[in-house]
């Protein structure tokens, strides 16, 4: 697959997974009237409850748990295992996140940058339905970040 086709399936997923259309703007349209909010309350809800599903998979792993005689064979269960972990830990941080942007959603609060208030952006939302900051808040957080860690 091009380079290109995979980037745009990437940002397409959670849509994709949504089952919804890329949000086409109307001329004069206001931001975040009813049909953007609806369509985004859709994208987050569906997001979570994938989310929710892939989370109970993990019982499978106490089904295929093997005490194996090798230990390379153990410790790569293991690594497994560890990995599966890690993978529902970040999954229920998303959870999370996804169940607070839904709460801004319901209090009209969502698409608008949490530090200087301007519209976030359709795309930017679309691509990142829990993004709470602008674009250019995003590149000074992060600027301050790398600062901080050096």
């Amino acid at each position: 697959m091009p380079q290109n086709e995979s980037r745009k399936k990437s940002s397409l997923s959670i849509l994709t997974n949504a089952g919804v259309e890329a949000y086409q703007q109307k001329p004069g349209e206001k931001y975040m009237n009813e049909a953007q909010i609806l369509h985004f309350k859709r994208i987050l809800e569906a997001w979570r409850n994938q989310l929710k599903k892939e989370i109970g998979r993990i019982s499978y792993m106490q089904d295929d748990s093997v005490n194996f005689p090798d230990p390379v064979d153990r410790a790569v269960q293991e690594e497994e295992f560890s990995f599966e972990l890690r993978n529902r830990d970040r999954e229920h941080k998303l959870i999370k996140k996804i169940e607070k942007t839904l709460k801004k959603v319901e209090n009209k609060n969502f698409g608008f940058c949490d530090y200087c208030g301007v519209e976030i952006g359709i795309r930017r939302l679309e691509a990142r339905p829990t993004a709470n900051l602008c674009i250019d808040c995003k590149n000074i957080d992060e600027i301050r970040k790398k600062q901080i860690v050096v």
